[in-house]
């Protein structure tokens, strides 16, 4: 198989796999404080994925798991707002300025961000491989960057795109780092979504915990999708920010286990740690903490 055709091969199986292990919105658990008419239109923006352009009632129904009456009083509310915008000829949605104007605001106020690209360019040149930004969002990894080697044909993953938590590298490094009590509340929505595969997706999460107390670092080699592994990275950017995972990712037959670790891993180290000292989380005469 060339290297086009594996990648478009492995590009089309990142875009046809579960964007998360469970993503259903909540209602807030009987606090009197949640408002669950707005969370429901936030809800209906959020599931507009990398990739999509347009989206019917229906599916957007499907994905929030809420009547399509009730989608449809909410996507009418959002056009007339501004944040989504309705093709006649079809009746299907897209984003809308309003909600591009929220999401670009704050990309383009992320500091970290800034900071990280030059830096993950570098990396993505070094290794051949994308590397990437990412936070949590709810039960996914949301990608606040991406970057990738002009010359190397790989992963075509942008920012904006999410993908699950329990099966990534990048989503392992983030449960890592959390509060113990906090990663609990994860595993347990992740087990309860498919009792089935919880033994299996628990063995991978565990071996990543063991491998982050003995590297600092998660992997994941072909279990998220078959073809696929990375390693990621996590760290504090602090300034009221969540954690936040730094991940190399591309094809397997590239990014052997051994290769992950033994040469990627300290590059990856460096990049994060860099990123670290620039935002003032490391004392550069102190060493890492």
């Amino acid at each position: 198989m060339t290297s086009n055709t594996r990648t478009a091969s492995l590009e089309k199986r990142a875009s046809d796999s579960p964007v998360s292990d469970n993503d259903a919105l909540t209602d807030g658990d009987g606090d009197r404080h949640f408002v669950t008419a707005l969370a429901r239109g936030l809800d209906v923006l959020r599931c507009f994925r990398s990739g999509d352009t347009f989206l019917a009632n229906h599916e957007i129904a499907e994905r929030c798991q809420l009547p399509r009456s009730t989608i449809t009083r909410l996507t009418y509310t959002l056009t007339k707002l501004g944040y989504l915008y309705v093709m006649p000829e079809t009746g299907k949605y897209r984003l809308g300025a309003g909600a591009i104007a929220l999401g670009s605001a704050m990309l383009v106020k992320l500091d970290v961000r800034q900071i990280a690209r030059p830096l993950m360019q570098d990396l993505a040149a070094d290794v051949g491989s994308l590397v990437a930004l990412a936070t949590r969002d709810r039960m996914a990894m949301l990608h606040l960057e991406c970057c990738r080697a002009n010359s190397v044909v790989t992963l075509n993953m942008d920012v904006g795109t999410r993908i699950p938590l329990a099966t990534t590298s990048m989503g392992r490094a983030y449960l890592a780092a959390i509060e113990p009590g906090e990663r609990a509340e994860l595993l347990e929505r992740i087990r309860s979504f498919d009792e089935g595969a919880w033994p299996t997706v628990k063995r991978g999460i565990d071996k990543a915990l063991e491998e982050y107390a003995e590297t600092g670092c998660c992997s994941s080699v072909d279990e998220w999708l078959k073809g696929v592994s990375g390693i990621g990275m996590s760290f504090r950017p602090g300034r009221g920010l969540p954690v936040m995972v730094v991940n190399v990712g591309g094809a397997t037959q590239d990014l052997s286990a051994e290769r992950l670790f033994q040469e990627v891993r300290p590059r990856l180290i460096q990049v994060v740690n860099t990123i670290r000292l620039e935002l003032g989380q490391i004392d550069e005469h102190a060493g890492t903490p």
